[in-house]
């Protein structure tokens, strides 16, 4: 992000207007999508003991459900997404997140969606993902990557970080500082 938009989005969040996203910036970015959240959060702590409970064993496709989003102009490597599968625990929530965004100005995030379902370890790890329990999605991950800082290196929009937010829904660029295109269901 331009120095000009890292201000507005210090402005958006309630950080003190410098340019620079540091700690104060990175709290008072949090402390605003908190108070977004739903009054009672009701998706699990991200420790193994707690998703286990909650969602159950990664890898367990029955517990998956399909939601359709054709409506949505979600694409995949260019081509329309109609179906989404994700945890029956997240469906709900996940559909209302996407309409929201799709019907956003920034609905453009859509156009790069890199999935939801896939049984593999964390990246870099050994533990389960959150994507093997059909609980995290990921999108626009060529203006978002893994490694790259949010916001100054990423351009993942705060008004889709607020959309999950309202749902309860943790944003990776957010809490991590990195890895904006990722989000998940958990506290």
């Amino acid at each position: 992000m331009t120095f000009s938009a890292i201000c507005e989005l210090q402005e958006k969040v309630g950080a003190h207007v410098d340019g620079f996203w540091g700690p104060k910036s990175i709290e008072a970015c949090q402390k605003h999508l908190k108070s977004l959240y739903p009054k009672v959060n009701h998706w699990p702590k991200s420790d193994g003991e707690s998703l286990l409970a909650f969602y159950g064993r990664p890898g367990d496709e029955s517990k998956l459900v399909s939601i359709g989003v054709s409506h949505l102009n979600i694409e995949y490597d260019g081509s329309p997404v109609s179906v989404i599968r994700c945890h029956e625990r997240v469906g709900k929530s996940l559909f209302k997140v996407l309409t929201d965004i799709s019907e956003s100005k920034d609905k453009g995030v859509l156009k790069e969606y890199a999935g939801v379902f896939n049984n593999r370890p964390m990246r870099n790890g050994r533990l389960p993902s959150l994507h093997a329990r059909g609980a995290a999605i990921d999108l626009d991950p060529s203006r978002n990557d893994n490694m790259a800082h949010w916001p100054a290196k990423s351009s993942m929009p705060l008004s889709v970080m607020e959309a999950f937010a309202r749902e309860g829904w943790l944003s990776a660029g957010a809490w991590w500082g990195r890895d904006a295109m990722h989000f998940q269901a958990t506290q």
